[in-house]
């Protein structure tokens, strides 16, 4: 199948732009790799340093003959995403020295959960701890004794965070290893209606406690297609994981004989063997544009528009929000998993999954087929899943159709003909929207707007009954440089309620709504944000303004509003408590949402 023409065009167009940066990238790469394995040329003293903790694995170690593997893991036992990574080192070990060579954990990095610390003071962390992950993964490769990583991590800021410390370290293999999803419990569309009543007030505190144990239950990754699940999209679509891996629930023997190879895969990789794959070959303009068209076909969370900007910069590729739309008006919607839909990621894999969803891909000419994966040479090997036969992994051609529609189509008969993004612009600045889950009758409003500095002025003002007519909620002051960009998530229940009685309603903010933003239309990532006198600091309560995902305007109706002062936010309160103190160099050095909301060199 020819390459579709808006495809190559915008590939073209991203790979002009970073010509130099590109360029700079890989010669530092290629400097990297020249030098060779560093433990060999440790002194005695260091290697010692370096061994002493491997036990038998010592001799190896100390004649430099064996590959050594250094495994990142975000374990911890908090987060049922990451409890699984537990007993994941002892398998890499194994499979490591099957192969003659070693494995070492170098260091784990935090991990945090967007959803425990929804609408609290630590979510004014999460964007940041996405930039932390790179620098911990940093320190840890930093010894420089290994010729290859496996990163173990899965959430919303962990995986962007992972790859851009692994392209850092470029010139070494990298292999990510998920720990898959949580098996399904209460559906996801159940738990909303009962966070819906509880916000209406209809039912109790312990009728919402028990919903939400019934749905986050065991071990693995929720179920529901936000930004955690969109990051093992990405993996696949992108070529840093083992086809079809993904989805496997954790504890499963398929889970672990994936583990298991994706080691031996790594080593495999490195330097020392005769099909070296660093990931700065891997990660290139090309892996990136299939990542976006996978982002909007399958509906994606609306994060990954900043993560992935931030992912690409880190290998001097520059990526722009118009490729982003440019691609989405090209990519059909080929999946409906929660919010865009009743099922769930199990029941999405089960349909035939990314294996499917990729194989459609390729077939109109969506993706580009020839980019070098942890596989092997070519997409198409995504097309196929793995299977558990008599104790021995291999791989078999998918179904190559759907086993159900309802959840999984064809990219030549899609959901709808445009992916699940949009970019809005217009004179009050540039925003995202998630338009897969919104309704057409949603996706345009024009109204007067209600201006808070804070999601939870919003709620108080619900409880009050002060809202009773259509409404465009501002929430502004909510930028990476404010108070680091917490997700404002928990307005969902609220936003819903109101929407659902009728109202038209929307979201303006300079904050995020994330990859659960349900059926509410959120123009999201306003920049530039309030607190650099962007015009959304500039509204009042009653100015109107027009927010249409149609044709992606974003515009302030009322006259004069540019001519005012930005308003000014007490912003004390986000400076100290809960480590948020620990990070004031963040606030000041970030850049903008569409610039990645990275510290680094934004």
């Amino acid at each position: 199948m020819t390459l579709n023409t808006t495809i190559r065009t915008v590939t073209d167009r991203i790979i002009d732009r970073s010509s130099d940066s590109r360029t700079a990238y890989l010669e530092r790469m290629a400097a990297a790799r020249d030098k060779g394995p560093a433990r060999a040329h440790l002194s005695c003293s260091g290697q010692a340093h370096a061994f002493a903790g491997a036990g038998t694995d010592q001799q190896a170690l100390a004649t430099g003959t064996a590959g050594n593997l250094g495994i990142i893991t975000t374990y911890n036992d908090m987060l049922s995403a990451h409890q699984p990574f537990e007993r994941f080192p002892d398998l890499i070990r194994a499979a490591a020295r099957e192969t003659g060579g070693t494995a070492q954990v170098a260091g784990g990095v935090p991990a945090m959960c967007d959803g425990v610390t929804q609408g609290e003071a630590g979510m004014e962390l999460s964007l940041f701890s996405r930039d932390v992950i790179a620098m911990a993964t940093g320190v840890a490769l930093s010894h420089n004794t290994f010729d290859a990583a496996v990163f173990l991590g899965v959430c919303d800021k962990i995986v962007p965070g992972l790859v851009i410390a692994a392209q850092t370290f470029g010139h070494l293999p990298a292999v990510f290893l998920p720990a898959g999803p949580m098996t399904s419990g209460l559906s996801n569309d159940e738990k909303a209606k009962v966070r819906q009543a509880f916000a209406a007030g209809e039912v109790g505190r312990d009728a919402l406690m028990a919903a939400e144990m019934a749905a986050y239950h065991g071990p693995g990754t929720c179920t529901f297609y936000g930004t955690a699940n969109t990051n093992q999209m990405l993996m696949e679509f992108m070529g840093l994981h083992l086809p079809g891996s993904s989805f496997v629930n954790p504890g499963t023997p398929l889970r672990d004989a994936l583990t298991q190879e994706g080691a031996k895969r790594a080593l495999s990789l490195s330097a020392l063997g005769n099909d070296y794959r660093p990931v700065c070959e891997i990660l290139d303009e090309r892996a990136f544009v299939n990542g976006i068209v996978g982002l909007n076909a399958t509906g994606g969370s609306t994060n990954l528009l900043i993560h992935l900007v931030a992912m690409a910069r880190a290998g001097g590729i520059l990526l722009d929000w118009e490729d982003f739309s440019e691609i989405s008006d090209i990519t059909p919607l080929i999946a409906r998993v929660y919010p865009n839909g009743l099922a769930d990621v199990n029941h999405f894999h089960a349909a035939g999954g990314l294996g499917y969803a990729i194989g459609t891909l390729l077939d109109e000419g969506l993706l580009h087929p020839d980019t070098s994966t942890i596989a092997g040479d070519g997409l198409a090997l995504y097309t196929q899943e793995p299977k558990l036969i008599d104790g021995k992994l291999t791989w078999q051609d998918g179904a190559g159709a759907s086993l159900n529609e309802k959840i999984l189509r064809p990219a030549s008969d899609p959901f709808q003909p445009t992916g699940g993004l949009k970019r809005l612009t217009g004179s009050l600045g540039t925003a995202v929207m998630k338009v897969s889950a919104v309704a057409p009758e949603h996706q345009v409003i024009e109204a007067k707007v209600r201006v808070f500095d804070d999601q939870d002025q919003i709620k108080t003002a619900f409880k009050a009954g002060e809202f009773t007519e259509d409404t465009i909620f501002v929430v502004r002051f909510q930028g990476p440089k404010a108070n680091g960009m917490p997700e404002l998530h928990s307005l969902t229940p609220v936003l819903s309620v109101l929407q659902g009685r009728g109202m038209k309603v929307a979201l303006v903010t300079d904050g995020r709504m994330s990859g659960a933003s349900g059926k509410v239309p959120a123009a999201i990532h306003v920049c530039p944000e309030a607190l650099d006198g962007g015009p959304i600091s500039k509204l009042q309560d009653g100015d109107r303004v027009r927010v249409d995902a149609q044709t992606g305007d974003l515009e302030i109706l009322t006259e004069g509003v540019l001519e005012r002062t930005p308003a000014v936010a007490d912003l004390t309160s986000s400076a100290f408590g809960t480590g948020r103190e620990l990070f004031a160099t963040f606030r000041c050095a970030v850049s903008s949402a569409d610039a990645g909301a990275t510290v680094f060199g934004g």
